[in-house]
This record gives C-alpha cells, structure tokens and sequence, in this order.
C-alpha cells in the first residue's frame, strides 16, 4: 500500500470509496442521509480545491482509502477518513491519519466522529486524540470533537 497526493482525477473513484464506506455509519444511525452519504462529486471538488486530499492505493492502483484536512487558523481538520469495508482492521486508517499528521506536524489537529462511533472513537483516542466538546449536527446527530495538540519541546 502507498499513500499519496489526490488527483482531481481521483474524485469519482474516491466519492464511490466514500459512498460505500460510510453506509456503515449510516447503519450505526439508522441515517441515510447523513453529508458523506448525500455529497455530489461538484460538491467533493469544490472541497479537493480548498483542502488537502490523500488516498490509499494498492498494489493494483486501485484506491483502497482516503483523507481529508482543511487548515484554518492554526488548525488542520481531519475529515472523511475512510477505508474500503473489505479492508478495516489492516492499519489503514491508522496509516492514513499518520499521513496527513506528518504533512502539517505544527498544527494543533482536530476532527469529530458520531457519538455513536464507538470504534471511530477507539482509533482516534488510541492514535493520541483526546474528546473535547460534544455537541448535535444539524441532521441531529450526537457528535463528539476530539482533538490532538502539538508538543512543544524546549
């Protein structure tokens, strides 16, 4: 597996990746009309040009997994991490979200997961994010925010 850069190329691939990832969540809500599960490809490239895309390939070039961070002040906020269903439990998304933690390492990082999301959860806080606030989307979803700040060393 090599991880790399998103090409606007890669979007359709990337937003089926996406449609068949998250239909899991939308399983654990018992919600199917949750933004990764309704987001058109005008909508996924407009994001792709305001944001930092990575993707996962295997050894036959097919996308396998995806990222995705936008950075505002001082912040990068991990989104849409996913992995293909066939594949969880290899290290994928772990892999991933190390990516995309190395491109930005003086960065305060921050991302939220459904409440509900009690293996989402267990990744994140394993990998070094601690729950910081909770709060409802507008779709009425419990949501929590966790977060990983940087280490200052003297």
């Amino acid at each position: 597996m090599t991880i790399e850069r998103t090409n606007v190329e890669d979007l359709p691939e990337i937003l089926e990746l996406q449609y068949l990832a998250y239909q899991s969540e939308g399983d654990n809500l018992n919600n199917y009309q949750i933004q990764p599960l309704t987001q058109t490809l005008e909508e996924m490239t407009q994001e792709f040009h305001n944001g930092a895309f990575y993707k996962a390939i295997d050894e036959n070039g097919s996308i396998i997994g995806s990222v995705r961070g936008k950075v505002n002040n001082g912040t990068l906020y991990v989104a849409k991490l996913m992995v293909h269903p066939n594949l969880r439990g290899k290290g994928i998304g772990t892999s991933l979200l190390h990516h995309i933690e190395e491109e930005y390492p003086c960065l305060r990082k921050e991302l939220f997961t459904s409440a509900l999301s009690e293996s989402n959860i267990r990744l994140y806080e394993k990998n070094g994010y601690t729950r910081f606030m909770t709060g409802t989307s507008q779709g009425g979803i419990d949501m929590v925010y966790l977060q990983k700040n940087i280490e200052i060393y003297n």
